[in-house]
């Protein structure tokens, strides 16, 4: 198969809005795309593919050396997505008649073409495709296809090629490596389920849907049980032993990526033969620390020795999904419950125990409960809750997000009102309007200083209104950045709701956000009226406050 399948294959997912239809185009596609074409096209989808050399950098520095600079730049700008703009700009050498590589090809080239060699086999390849061609090898290079399909969404496609489910899928995948030719064959009747011998697997994650407004009146209070949803992030820890008889323990994130290197303090604190889910977090002095002190241990290979003093890493467990040969998912959580309780008291490792349930009788008593964590059993760590978990007594533990067993309930964002100050065009779908946004807050000498991005949570009816205010109030101009007119009497002010604050020494504010968006726009409130520094400071977690 050709790079052009492939990229056909892409473009048409990119145009398709409807689930079912993107569904239809990847079954069809895997049903007639032979191996290893097939297995390839699907670990580029659901993120399998890593390409360490081909970085963003090493494009631009080739757009660039047969393009002008600038034309590139303000091109760049206008389009705003950097594979689309080198697809349409990249000018093809006469007299190439080289075929178009593979994806067989591109795979096999990148991960064995040194880092000096690459920027030729790379040029070659974009003078032998045409632009949708090239938009794709872009894209798959990069990483970043931005085609609106889940890893999910493709697994259930593989699932369509015969009779199974896509939670069939979930249970083998993590132990499966491109191009996944086992998978087909079982998913097509051809040959058995792929074996999985991984002493220490990962299971899919059971994932919640959120409360809204009229979930509760649905449900019977006494059916649930309800737990802190603590603000770090949800891992799985595994552990048992191979056919050597050596141990083998394995930290995951909620998708599966081994992220073990960097808390060996976890690792080998884990009881033998389990499998939890749970939160990982960092506990000091046996307080739960803020997300942003967690986050000085995320996402690194490797940690020294004075991080894992300063820093330790603490799993607060959720369930208890696998002990010994038994598989506890069908089990009811009741049952799963009380069996990890008696695990976690019969092993007594400082650095895991168990989140604490949160008792209720009725929907108001757990209302209560929710916005008061302090009173109602999380004391010292209330900061560190970000809502409740309700999960019905009888649930089995099951892949993906079935809607009835598991509710999340969020505690309610934090609000503040913010004088919008930058705007930058989006990537993709939304290049051609002002999406991503910077917003300020008033010192008190009367200044606005930033203390936020955002480019999401708006209605594509209130983008059409900020593009067009942002368009007609610009003031300067910094590259693709555009100042908007902002003083005391003259801008918009944005409702913007975030999840949490923290303070930081790389932001003019002093703080830092989590997950801001854009609420609402107010349009009634001058910019004059907007909070403060000091407003915004007050809203900071108890022991961070000057």
């Amino acid at each position: 198969m050709s790079m052009r399948a492939f990229a056909e294959l892409l473009d048409r997912l990119a145009y398709e809005p409807r689930r079912n239809g993107k569904l239809r185009l990847l079954t069809d596609f895997f049903a007639r795309t032979p191996d290893p074409e097939r297995g390839l096209a699907l670990a580029a989808i659901t993120g399998g593919l890593d390409f360490k050399n081909a970085k963003p950098a090493l494009i631009r520095g080739l757009v660039e050396e047969r393009t002008d600079p600038v034309l590139f730049a303000l091109s760049y700008d206008h389009v705003g997505d950097m594979s689309e703009t080198v697809a349409l700009i990249w000018p093809a050498e006469h007299g190439v008649n080289e075929p178009p590589p593979s994806l067989s090809d591109v795979v096999e080239t990148l991960a064995t073409t040194g880092k000096a060699q690459l920027p030729g086999v790379l040029a070659r390849w974009l003078d032998t495709l045409d632009e949708t061609g090239r938009w794709a090898l872009l894209k798959l290079i990069t990483g970043g296809l931005r085609i609106g399909v889940s890893a999910r969404l493709a697994k259930t496609a593989v699932a369509g090629l015969g009779a199974l489910k896509p939670d069939a899928i979930e249970e083998v995948w993590h132990g499966l490596k491109p191009p996944y030719q086992g998978l087909f064959a079982w998913a097509e009747g051809k040959s058995d389920r792929p074996e999985n011998d991984d002493p220490a697997p990962f299971a899919p994650a059971m994932l919640a849907h959120p409360i809204e407004d009229d979930t509760l009146a649905g449900l019977e209070a006494a059916a649930f049980t309800a737990e802190w949803k603590w603000d770090g992030i949800r891992v799985q820890a595994a552990s048992g032993t191979d056919r050597q008889g050596q141990r083998v323990a394995r930290l995951y994130s909620r998708t599966g990526d081994d992220i073990s290197g960097a808390f060996p303090d976890l690792v080998d604190a884990l009881p033998d033969g389990v499998t939890l889910d749970g939160e990982l977090l960092v506990l000091i002095d046996g307080r739960v620390q803020t997300f942003n002190t967690l986050q000085q241990r995320l996402n690194r290979k490797m940690v020294s020795k004075k991080l894992l003093a300063s820093h330790p890493a603490h799993i607060r467990a959720y369930d208890l999904l696998r002990q010994g040969d038994d598989d506890l998912r069908p089990l009811p959580f009741e049952d799963r419950r009380a069996r990890l309780e008696a695990l976690i008291t019969a092993h007594g490792h400082p650095r895991i125990d168990i989140s604490q349930m949160v008792p209720f009788e009725t929907w108001d008593a757990l209302t209560a409960a929710r916005a008061d964590p302090a009173s109602h059993g999380a004391g010292d760590d209330a900061d560190a809750v970000e809502g409740v978990m309700i999960k019905r007594r009888d649930s089995a533990y099951v892949p993906g997000r079935p809607k009835g067993p598991w509710w999340k309930w969020k505690r309610d964002p934090m609000l503040i009102d913010a004088v919008l100050m930058y705007a930058q065009r989006g990537h993709g779908k939304r290049s051609s309007l002002y999406s991503d946004y910077t917003f300020g807050v008033w010192t008190d000498e009367g200044a606005l200083v930033p203390v936020g991005k955002a480019y999401f949570g708006f209605t594509d009816e209130e983008l059409k209104q900020i593009d067009a205010f942002v368009r007609k109030h610009t003031t300067n101009r910094f590259g693709p950045v555009r100042e908007v007119i902002h003083g005391r009497d003259a801008g918009l002010v944005l409702e913007v709701a975030f999840e949490g604050l923290q303070r930081s020494t790389r932001h003019k504010s002093g703080v830092a956000m989590r997950f801001p968006r854009i609420s609402r726009l107010r349009w009634d409130k001058p910019p004059h009226e907007a909070d403060t520094l000091e407003t915004v400071m007050a809203l900071l977690p108890a022991g961070e406050r000057g």
